[in-house]
């Protein structure tokens, strides 16, 4: 299949896998991307850069197809930027936990993913919005309340290779309270419960390769909502560490689980909320569902059908 050249903007993050192979790593992409007949313009992520104003002049200058080196972070904020626009979101996998990618088919290898970005299937997914007073924030991935909020920027640190913080995680878990919280599902379905952790998700996998969701879960229109009613600290770090070692979580009665467009949340005391790894401010939070609304190429390896806007839609570009 012959393609017509394409402008792209890659945007690198060396921050993503070995530091001292990113340099390699980018001419290698590069030439890649070039050998498939994508140009493309590297943008490298750096502490303080603002992904959302490059994709606006990027847009501006008639870019229409952005392509991520990175891992699950870098993706997620290029996932809201991108939201609602004409544009299309590719992913080059070189992340920690790589779940986008494992969620939408993509492969680790990176020849491979760069092959998709011409050979792939052009979709659209669902972004979820958690919205707190005035600030709205869109997730790709998940939104949570509770402990898992608590301990995220500490485990996330332990997960890169920053040990010194396991001190700041002991104490996190040791102090972090129950709470009640009260959730209104749909806008009918009224829960009032007491437990440490709420989990809305919007991908197939999250975390530690947990499988929160089923395939469908990228673009059905619904949000995977997670209770995690009546369970003591040491049963959800039993649970967390089951989950690490195989990706699955054992059946448990304890865990609600509920399939919905939308979820109000209050709790007592308030508890933190981070989106994708973000934190939130805290209050009452209403998070909704943004059906199809960011284009991804995606694997023919997704483990279930999706509605394609058109299997070759870059052979023509």
């Amino acid at each position: 299949m012959s393609f017509r050249r394409m402008r792209a903007k890659l945007i690198f993050n060396p921050g993503s896998g070995a530091a001292s192979e990113s340099p390699v790593q980018l001419m290698d992409v590069i030439h890649a991307m070039q050998a498939s007949k994508l140009e493309p313009e590297a943008y490298l992520v750096e502490p303080g850069c603002n992904l959302p104003a490059m994709v606006h002049n990027a847009l501006a200058d008639g870019i229409r197809m952005f392509v991520v080196c990175g891992g699950d972070g870098t993706i997620d904020v290029m996932a809201g930027a991108l939201a609602g626009t004409n544009a299309t979101l590719g992913i080059i996998p070189t992340g920690t936990r790589n779940n986008v990618a494992l969620s939408l088919g993509i492969p680790l290898d990176i020849p491979a993913a760069i092959a998709i970005l011409r050979t792939g299937r052009r979709i659209k997914v669902d972004l979820g919005l958690a919205s707190c007073g005035n600030i709205n924030t869109p997730f790709l991935e998940f939104c949570s309340v509770g402990l898992i909020s608590t301990l995220f920027a500490a485990a996330d640190d332990i997960q890169h290779g920053n040990l010194a913080r396991i001190g700041d995680f002991l104490s996190a878990l040791a102090t972090s309270p129950p709470a009640e919280m009260h959730l209104v599902l749909d806008g009918k379905q009224k829960i009032d419960t007491m437990c440490h952790v709420l989990l809305v998700s919007n991908m197939t996998y999250i975390g530690p390769h947990f499988q929160a969701g089923t395939p469908a879960s990228i673009n059905d229109g619904l949000l995977d909502v997670l209770v995690f009613a009546d369970l003591s600290k040491m049963d959800l770090m039993g649970y967390a560490v089951q989950v690490a070692r195989t990706g699955i979580g054992s059946e448990d009665e304890r865990i609600q689980k509920y399939h919905v467009r939308r979820v109000d949340v209050d709790t007592l005391p308030v508890m933190p909320v981070i989106a994708d790894g973000v934190a939130l401010v805290e209050g009452p939070l209403r998070i909704h569902v943004r059906r199809r609304t960011l284009a991804v190429m995606v694997g023919e390896v997704t483990p279930a059908p999706l509605p394609a806007l058109g299997d070759s839609w870059l052979a023509s570009q």
